[in-house]
């Protein structure tokens, strides 16, 4: 046993040889060996707790999330961010930005592996306990190999701690289908051995529950069903080295979305068995809070699973207007903007003219960009703000702060007078009063935003939420509809979601396509800015859609809240997406370099040099 404690596994760690050897030798505590770890109770539930730890920080938009900012749901005003480099085509293999999510999730790996293989020792725990702490480390297992998987496409599969004498060099990617399986069947051991919220001696919430594991099993068996890994002939050159074989499936496979309508519906009932369903709390009074507390209620019915962001103040600060003090760099599309429904249901923009900026309105939607309002509605719009965000659904104002939008209250009050966004260039939140960080697009993100929180002084305890039953109602509609079209089931659960956001249920007599087409939109609104939609347009193979510039309202105008200059489209950034190259990230260049027999195969499009040669 000890020979693992001087592993290096070359293709899946991040740290050297020397580094690695002595982190690998100590832990928790660095006077522990190994072997004092896995024999003594309270040494085995820290090293466990440690390996959570690998659990991702997407809230901050940081490294391990990139794809918020660079999909066509929002743009990163901070110029130095890695999004850019990715929006603009020239990201690489060789960026240390890329390599993170592959080398810590591998860490993170080695690390559930070998309590997997060793919990049986601890002899001052119970079996119950053993069993427990088995089922959440086949369940990080499983979500660790998922955030490679839905990054990097077919990927080596860690089943057990490597061993010194093993040949890392012949390391090869498992296809897709092997990935996928392998994950499903993780999340069903760990569902299996895990025990739910009311049993817990503990209100820790953030350890995983049989739920969050078939939450999982959903989400990874939607993917592989989908048209990026079913029957894709844009991978026919993905294949495995020494066998030859695809890596991603070339043979359309049904079966595969009835798998994922299942795996969908066993955890919504599951779910909802034991007190789970969509958070409905504000419905009957506030159908904006309604939505907007999902994300603010820690804890609440909805969430199957999520991480304690702990009162970590960065990320808030980015969605906060600068006449704050604060960033205001978290800031959605116009695309994203114009997606949102009517409050009566109707689509307002349905496409854009040949220049790509000119909307295309839907008279009918009685939407309108000219003009202001002579009134509002509490909580949704005043008098005299742009007619474009009257009228919209209640998730449009849970989740976008816009010009003349009413958020929070002021600074230069003292934090007692009701805050009006003012993102035209003479505005308080306008580029001439800003520094180098300041809104580009008119717009921030009010969604994951806690409302009463005052900048530098208070800082709440929020939850990153990674799966909540929302996304799994839309994981078995689309499913379902895939494999068995517009059944009851695909409008009763779409519609759930709908009438949450007090908005009318889907027409009747949809076809097939139709209604892929209405899920599609419903997923790009109600998980809006939750890392979905960055995989959603890839897994569907429409990712030429983010082949084109991204737009704005023209914040280098504008004197006052009614003055048509600002409320003008204008270009941000162009957006750059390259056929099959995009579809995944590049392996990092260091990985492939230490496999020297070649057979890490690179993603396809992504120019990377071989090192050695191959013996």
């Amino acid at each position: 046993m000890k020979k693992i404690l001087y592993i290096v596994f070359a293709a899946l760690v991040l740290a050297s040889a020397v580094s690695c050897e002595k982190f690998l030798n100590m832990a928790p505590d660095e006077n522990l060996t190994l072997d004092d770890v896995f024999k003594n109770r309270l040494n085995t539930r820290a090293f466990l707790a440690n390996a959570y730890s690998y659990m991702p920080y997407h809230a901050d938009q940081n490294w391990d999330n990139n794809f918020t900012g660079s999909c066509d749901e929002e743009e990163i005003a901070y110029g130095a961010h890695y999004t850019h480099a990715m929006s603009s085509g020239a990201w690489a293999p060789t960026d240390g930005s890329v390599s993170p999510i592959w080398t810590s999730m591998y860490e993170g790996i080695r690390k559930v592996n070998l309590v997997i293989e060793n919990a049986d020792r601890c002899s001052d725990a119970t079996a119950d306990e053993i069993r427990w702490w088995k089922g959440e480390a086949y369940f990080l297992r499983a979500f660790y190999h998922f955030l490679i998987f839905r990054a990097y496409g077919p990927i080596p599969i860690v089943d057990h701690v490597v061993d010194i004498n093993e040949d890392i060099a012949s390391i090869v990617r498992a296809t897709a289908d092997e990935v996928a399986a392998f994950i499903a069947a993780d999340c069903d051991r760990a569902a299996e051995y895990l025990v739910d919220k009311d049993e817990w001696p503990s209100l820790d919430y953030a350890r995983a529950t049989p739920v969050a594991a078939l939450a999982l099993k959903s989400r990874v068996l939607l993917y592989v069903a989908s048209p990026l890994y079913n029957g894709n002939p844009v991978f026919a050159d993905l294949k495995d080295p020494i066998s030859g074989k695809n890596l991603i499936s070339q043979t359309y496979d049904p079966e595969k979305w009835k798998k994922a309508a299942d795996a969908a519906k066993a955890c919504i009932d599951a779910a909802e068995a034991i007190g789970h369903g969509l958070y409905t709390a504000e419905l009957a009074t506030d159908p904006v809070k309604n939505y907007q507390n999902i994300f603010n209620v820690n804890w609440n019915k909805e969430v199957l699973w999520g991480r304690n962001n702990g009162a970590g103040d960065h990320w808030l600060n980015c969605s906060d207007p600068t006449s704050f003090g604060c960033y205001a760099i978290f800031d959605p599309t116009q695309e994203m903007v114009d997606a949102y429904e009517m409050e009566d249901g109707s689509t307002p923009i349905t496409g854009y003219a040949a220049d790509g900026i000119t909307p295309i309105i839907n008279p009918a939607s009685g939407y309108t960009e000219t003009g202001f309002t002579t009134s509002g509605v509490e909580g949704r719009w005043t008098a005299n703000v742009s007619n474009m965000y009257a009228h919209r659904e209640p998730r449009f104002y849970a989740s976008i702060n816009f010009a003349g939008g009413i958020w929070k209250t002021t600074r230069a009050s003292n934090w007692t007078v009701p805050h009006v966004n003012e993102f035209w260039y003479y505005g308080i939140d306008g580029k001439n009063n800003a520094g180098s960080d300041y809104c580009k697009t008119g717009y921030l993100m009010k969604k994951l935003h806690y409302p009463t929180r005052v900048p530098w002084q208070s800082t709440p305890l929020q939850v990153w939420i990674y799966f909540r039953l929302g996304e799994i109602y839309l994981n078995y509609a689309e499913a379902l509809n895939e494999y068995s079209g517009p059944v009851a089931d695909v409008y009763t659960y779409v519609d759930a979601i709908r009438t949450r956001a007090a908005l009318p249920g889907l027409a009747a007599g949809l076809t097939k396509d139709q209604m892929r087409e209405r899920i599609h939109h419903e997923r790009r609104i109600e998980l809006a800015f939750e890392t979905h939609r960055w995989f959603d347009v890839r897994r569907w193979m429409e990712g030429e859609s983010q082949n084109k510039p991204i737009h704005s309202m023209n914040i280098w105008e504008g004197t006052n809240q009614t003055d048509p200059a600002f409320y003008k489209r204008i270009e941000v950034e162009k957006r750059v997406f390259e056929t099959p190259k995009h579809y995944f990230y590049p392996i990092p260049q260091s990985e492939v370099d230490k496999n020297v027999k070649h057979y890490l195969v690179q993603n396809l499009g992504w120019i990377t040099a071989t090192a050695g040669d191959g013996e």
